[in-house]
């Protein structure tokens, strides 16, 4: 088991801390144009009308929470968990969308980065999970509150 100063756990760290940074990034940029997000969750044609308007607005501050959990160290893996199974709908909604040929923004990050869903937009949204998925398995606990709060291993 790793010391807390140890390489390990500072590259367990660092992986959260990039995991965090996706999820506080990809919230906040959806956020000052959320009707506009809206309207391209409802062009995705997966959810019905009825919930694609609270998908839509509900999701931006969904995943500021869980970049901010991932941040501080916070239930660490149940987060991981939660968030990589929200990446696979992602990914889901994406090859859904390409496969139908519908030709629409990923709104991934809102307005900072306009992608059209195809190959690249579902493989650029599988690396930029990975960090999240990592921490299922090595909820990295260095400088985390799941240390400090329930003496929670660090990884």
């Amino acid at each position: 088991m790793p010391r807390e100063n140890s390489a390990v756990s500072w590259l367990g760290f660092a992986v959260r801390l990039a995991a965090a940074a996706v999820w506080i990034i990809a919230g906040a940029a959806k956020i000052p144009q959320i009707r506009n997000f809206q309207v391209l969750v409802q062009r995705y044609g997966i959810l019905p009308d009825a919930l694609s308007g609270p998908f839509a607005y509900i999701l931006p501050f969904f995943e500021l929470a869980l970049g901010l959990y991932l941040a501080v160290g916070l239930f660490v893996r149940g987060i991981a968990l939660v968030g990589t199974v929200l990446f696979a709908v992602f990914l889901f909604a994406q090859s859904s969308a390409w496969m139908r040929g519908i030709s629409l923004d990923c709104g991934c990050f809102g307005t900072i980065m306009q992608t059209t869903v195809g190959p690249l937009t579902i493989l650029r949204d599988f690396g930029l999970g990975i960090p999240t998925f990592l921490m299922l398995a090595f909820p990295a606990r260095a400088l985390s509150l799941d240390h400090h709060l329930f003496r929670a291993q660090n990884i």
